[in-house]
């Protein structure tokens, strides 16, 4: 989870997360987001990708915000807002680190996500 964070970080979206995310707990089951708790909880599998979970933890925290705001936050309003989100945020760190590993995993998420048929 640090290597998670240290990835949030270094794209300048920390304070983002830590605006509308109060606590992110690794649980054993599924990764969610707990609107009534205000927490993420994150799973082992998800942890083992620290670009894919830092994504996802910036994508519940948008929709932590839209549901704060009073904004559709699931299905597919809310997926979309949420997704693009996510999406700014991995071709900010894809600029902004100078981990080659860390560029070439987001350049893979972009692509996979280009490619979907739903984005």
């Amino acid at each position: 989870m640090k290597e998670a964070f240290d990835l949030i970080k270094t794209a300048g979206f920390y304070d983002f997360l830590r605006a509308y995310i109060r606590d992110i707990m690794e649980i054993e089951g599924f990764s969610q987001l707990r609107e009534s708790e205000v927490a993420i909880w994150a799973n082992k599998e998800l942890l083992q990708d620290p670009v894919d979970a830092a994504g996802f933890f910036i994508q519940k925290a948008q929709q932590m915000k839209d549901f704060l705001e009073d904004k559709p936050y699931y299905g597919g309003l809310g997926e979309i807002s949420a997704v693009n989100k996510r999406l700014e945020f991995l071709q900010t760190l894809k600029n902004r680190s100078i981990e080659l590993k860390v560029k070439q995993r987001c350049k893979e998420i972009l692509k996979n996500y280009a490619e979907s048929t739903f984005f």
